[in-house]
């Protein structure tokens, strides 16, 4: 059992991700907005989605593939997503089919939730002087262009104002050992928030990146040595554990709604203080 592990089970003040007989409130009720990035339960975007549920929004929900939707389909119907649909951002059209479908179901869109990453095994692995051309290519289309294309098609349906909100980590701020390649992606990802914001603002899009902790996720599960990365965070944070995907949710339920109305372009850390200690 890792120093997690034994931390986790000793201090445990966090609510369930998804209670359906406690809802928390209507902060957002009439607003409907679209997760992309469930795979399983751990997710963070399943930790996201049932709290946006939570607070009353109607959600759209995607799965990447006809192996994930077994996976991905339950927790939609669990959490009562109005639309379930597949996207896989590398299938031409699958993306822009997601948006035809929400722009014919709801016309509009209040905010657009982007949680997927990738990079092949044995770029994300070696040394970043060591990526291949083609690796790096598509760990930054999947993992930071895929959400200008989100961006590009949301603006339009965000006639209202809206949030574009996606998800980062500190090894885009620091050097984080074994997070190699996607170091600089995440970088290039927290630079297109902040130029997204400018652009957008003027029609009221609000755009944010969100850094948790490193989280048990499958995505993570990728990284070498990935559990020391995780030791390490318990020992160094202030109160010497991890966040939660649940923790994650509520900061991005309040991002979407109406109390984040005068933050954009920041990136909003969620990681027990871990980024403030040297």
């Amino acid at each position: 059992m890792t120093l997690a592990d034994e931390t986790c089970r000793a201090v445990d003040p966090l609510p369930k991700v998804w209670d359906p007989d406690s809802r928390i409130g209507d902060m957002l009720r009439g607003k409907r907005g679209l997760v992309v990035g469930v795979a399983n339960e751990h997710s963070i975007a399943f930790g996201c989605a049932s709290k946006l549920r939570a607070f009353g929004a109607e959600l759209a929900i995607t799965y990447a593939n006809e192996k994930s939707e077994k996976y991905v389909r339950p927790l939609a119907e669990q959490i009562q997503a109005s639309l379930i649909m597949p996207l896989n951002v590398e299938h031409p059209g699958e993306l822009e089919a997601a948006f035809d479908q929400i722009r014919a179901e709801w016309g509009q869109l209040d905010f657009l939730i982007h949680s997927i990453a990738f990079a092949p095994r044995e770029d994300l692995h070696g040394r970043v002087v060591d990526c291949s051309l083609a690796g790096f290519q598509q760990a930054m289309h999947i993992s930071c262009y895929s959400f200008i294309e989100m961006a590009r098609l949301a603006e339009p349906l965000m006639t209202q104002g809206g949030a574009l909100l996606t998800m980062s980590y500190h090894g885009a701020d620091k050097v984080v050992n074994h997070y190699n390649v996607m170091g600089p992606v995440k970088a290039a990802l927290q630079a297109t928030v902040r130029y997204l914001s400018a652009e957008l603002g003027e029609n009221g899009v609000r755009v944010y990146a969100v850094s948790p902790g490193p989280l048990k996720t499958r995505a993570a599960s990728g990284i070498a040595q990935f559990d020391e990365l995780v030791d390490a965070a318990v020992a160094r944070s202030p109160e010497h554990r991890l966040v939660d995907i649940a923790e994650v949710g509520r900061v991005v339920a309040f991002l979407v709604g109406g109390g984040a109305s005068g933050m954009t372009g920041d990136t909003i850390y969620v990681d027990a203080g871990l980024h403030n200690i040297g």
